[in-house]
């Protein structure tokens, strides 16, 4: 069974709900899912990571939240190439923060763009001034990424 894992940079668990939300839409696709809160390098170059969702939030000024923080300088300092890697991505903003809505989801676009990583479809905004529940436009999403993408496993 192939093996999806969904990063999860949260502050006040929109992002975490989102992960919980979408998981059983992986898992009726025939993938093993693990969620993970607090990513490291090795979680994401790891052999065994067939595919990688990334539900991220944006704090302050377009910044990533707290320990998603050090995950993604990881990722920058260390520059592990990610060539194999294929992804989507949902980011969570406010679009009342004008220029950094959604910032550190865009922020996290360009640098796996950057280490070689493929993005499967477009990237997810999520405007917490337009949407109350995340889910409700997370979900979806997702069930037109699966198929889109031809997700499923035979």
């Amino acid at each position: 069974m192939p093996m999806l894992k969904i990063f999860v940079g949260t502050m006040y668990g929109g992002a975490l709900d989102v992960a919980e939300q979408v998981k059983p839409l992986f898992e009726g696709a025939g993938y093993e899912v693990a969620i993970l809160e607090n990513p490291s390098l090795d979680d994401l170059t790891a052999p065994d990571t067939d595919l990688a969702l990334f539900c991220v939030s944006t704090t302050g000024s377009g910044d990533y939240p707290g320990t998603f923080a050090n995950f993604a300088r990881a990722i920058a300092d260390q520059s592990p190439g990610l060539s194999s890697l294929r992804y989507g991505l949902i980011a969570l903003g406010d679009s009342s923060y004008g220029e950094t809505f959604c910032g550190a989801g865009r922020q996290l676009d360009e640098l796996l763009e950057g280490q070689g990583a493929t993005r499967l479809g477009e990237r997810l905004e999520i405007d917490a001034m337009e949407t109350f529940m995340a889910d409700d436009a997370a979900l979806p999403w997702v069930e037109a990424w699966i198929d889109t993408q031809q997700l499923k496993v035979a």
